[in-house]
């Protein structure tokens, strides 16, 4: 196995491209946007992603690595396509199934196809084995086929790509093997074998445990404000039990993962993932419940203004992906509420970001949305200066409480009762 087919040149794919590249292996990405094509083949990223522009730069110069419209034959396909969900929560594999189809006529005897997108359980056994068996090969036998998701934290993807444990399962213990053999080539951690259809499971149940786990801590957020309680503090208590863990809230849960993956497990089973449905909504009403504060805050200014802090989903990256801040954004501009909005990640050309200091000028309060460190080292004094009115809702517990109240703000935190 020596050259390898990339398809879907996104958050995922691409770093993986640079990395198979990065351990003699040759790598041929496959993405159907010209402009993506275009930037990679010139040494260049279209994605934030620390480290990767160096490692595609060094892959594109010497020659290992090179980026077409569509696929070419090689020993590995590697599938890395979005899975999104539909308005009815259902799972599109649209874009599955059209990679898969692409490569058909490129597949030759003894090729490994490795399925790396987030997919409902069953995905290949009913959608892919079906598909290349209707094609003539035999799974097993001249084509091999095995589920291998990532499980990686955007920020980290090229470290954790290398060091983390990965779950390979196969559609059979050939498949298993040829997989093995592949991900052995670069990376460290511990390799898992299993089947296909526990491989799928176990990637949806790991989002799925941290959406359930994050909505406990909203719903404990909310009620500390009631009960006039930090939940900052009461979890760093209850988290030094030895079997505790209790999770962050926040304004919501973005990401294409966690946001998204739970909704496999219900398509599968409605009637048995009762738990599962209440998590998300839980977590996807926060967004309402943080605009509704932001709003009660400022309902005494006449026209206020709002400086929101923050579009992308999480801390330094520019991943907007199923963010809740864009969610409270949508809910504030049909309250018709003036928003500033600054996030040094976010490009101007996708939204109407300002830089810091624009943002903040003659607004009436801060709405912090994405802790980006940039956020964290914002003078409260030089903020006082630039605002018209004094007033901070941080929902991430990012800023430093007694800085921003000693310069005269009213402080208020998510999940900290009054």
């Amino acid at each position: 196995m020596n050259k390898v087919c990339v398809l879907g040149l996104g958050y995922i794919g691409l770093p993986t491209a640079a990395v198979l590249s990065a351990h003699d292996l040759e790598v041929i990405g496959v993405d159907l946007n010209p402009d993506v094509v275009k930037t990679i083949n010139q040494g260049a990223i279209h994605i934030e992603e620390p480290g990767l522009s160096g490692w595609v730069q060094e892959a594109v110069s010497s020659g290992k690595l090179r980026a077409t419209g569509s696929p070419v034959p090689a020993d590995v396909f590697i599938i890395a396509v979005p899975t999104p969900i539909t308005a009815e929560c259902k799972a599109d594999m649209s874009c599955v199934r059209a990679a898969a189809q692409s490569i058909i006529s490129c597949l030759r005897p003894g090729n490994l196809v490795v399925l790396e997108s987030t997919s409902p359980p069953g995905t290949c056994r009913d959608l892919l084995a079906t598909l290349f068996e209707s094609a003539g090969f035999r799974i097993g036998t001249d084509l091999f086929l095995a589920y291998c998701p990532e499980r990686v934290l955007p920020g980290k993807i090229l470290t954790e790509l290398v060091e983390n444990d990965r779950v390979i399962g196969g559609m059979d213990e050939a498949s298993t093997k040829k997989a093995i053999a592949l991900y052995d080539r670069f990376v460290r951690g511990k390799l898992i074998a299993t089947t296909a259809t526990t491989a799928e499971v176990v990637k949806l149940m790991e989002n799925t445990y941290r959406d359930v786990n994050i909505a406990l801590a909203n719903e404990t957020a909310l009620l500390c404000e009631e009960l006039g309680v930090d939940y900052w503090e009461m979890a760093r208590c209850a988290n030094h039990h030895p079997r505790v863990h209790l999770h962050s809230p926040g304004p919501g849960v973005g990401g294409h993962c966690i946001a998204v993956d739970p909704w496999f497990l219900v398509e599968a089973n409605p009637e048995g993932t009762s738990m599962i449905q209440e998590a998300r909504r839980r977590n996807d009403d926060m967004p309402r419940k943080v605009a509704e504060k932001a709003l009660a805050m400022t309902a005494s200014i006449e026209k206020p203004v709002i400086a929101v802090l923050g579009l992308a989903y999480k801390a330094d990256v520019d991943d907007l992906r199923e963010s809740p801040a864009l969610k409270v954004t949508e809910f504030l501009q049909q309250a018709r509420v003036d928003l500033r909005l600054c996030d040094p990640f976010v490009k101007a050309d996708r939204y109407p970001v300002q830089s810091l200091e624009s943002c903040l000028q003659g607004a009436d309060m801060i709405l912090l949305l994405t802790d980006h460190s940039e956020f964290k080292t914002v003078s409260p004094v030089q903020a006082s200066e630039w605002m018209r009115n004094r007033k901070v809702f941080d929902t991430r517990r990012a800023l430093p409480r007694g800085s921003w109240v000693q310069a005269g703000f009213e402080f208020t935190c998510l999940g900290v009762g009054l």
